[in-house]
């Protein structure tokens, strides 16, 4: 059996310090396949979105083991996962998280720079291409609508290849129809190059598109549901 691309073993985290510390994740334990797509929901505040920061190798754990694509994160320093993360994971976020200096091209081609990849500008264009965006290049953020800058940011998330991609409310900047075309976007990405997704979301509709939905409440998860048997990503 392959081994799951995330591993989530008793995961307890606090932030803040003294009087104003919160418990945010409680013993929490998890564990992904490759290829699945599933989605964290629960209310605000059940450390949905922490959760996420945890699997990207953005927050370390007081407690449990973190796993990612066989690799223990624990005990890394922030460089080793930095430069893990830059191989591994792509994230896309709420607010896209674009360098509003750099055009649509250059913004993609960062984390290729980073990754020393060979022609990170050839790269990033040919990613820029799959997502709709080859007429945007050259455009800034401030330039683009609320989607295509969200399509910017699914390239660059997916322009190294990684094997886990993270969606923290990846629709929730955007109106029901631009939502919905960036929804099926990130579902076929990821099934068309076999990547494990993962995304937080308020938005039942998106979720039930997951393969599992995984509810959180109070910092610990409340249920995982069995594997759906039939991936329910439209082909």
């Amino acid at each position: 059996m392959t081994e799951p691309v995330i591993q989530l073993k008793d995961v307890s985290l606090t932030l803040g310090h003294g009087a104003s510390s919160v418990h945010v994740l409680k013993g929490v334990s998890l564990d992904v396949a490759q290829g699945e797509a599933t989605g964290i929901v629960g209310p605000s505040g059940s450390g949905k979105s922490t959760l996420l920061m945890v699997l990207a190798g953005l927050e370390s754990v007081d407690k449990g083991t973190v796993r990612i694509a066989g690799e223990l994160l624990n005990g890394k320093s922030e460089d080793q996962i930095a430069a893990f993360r830059g191989r591994n994971i792509g994230i896309v976020f709420q607010s896209f998280h674009l360098i509003p200096n750099m055009t649509a091209l250059e913004n993609v081609a960062v984390p290729l720079e980073l990754a020393r990849h060979a022609d990170p500008f050839g790269a990033a264009r040919r990613e820029l291409d799959t997502v709709g965006l080859s007429e945007r290049t050259t455009h800034y953020p401030g330039e683009l609508s609320g989607g295509e800058q969200q399509r910017v940011a699914i390239a660059r998330a997916l322009a190294t290849e990684p094997r886990l991609l993270i969606a923290d409310e990846p629709t929730g900047n955007l109106d029901q129809a631009t939502g919905a075309q960036i929804a099926d976007l990130l579902f076929a990405k990821a099934k068309e190059r076999g990547m494990t997704l993962v995304l937080v979301t308020h938005d039942t509709a998106l979720a039930a598109r997951c393969m599992r939905q995984v509810s959180m409440r109070s910092g610990r998860i409340e249920a995982t549901p069995e594997l759906a048997e039939v991936e329910k990503v439209p082909a």
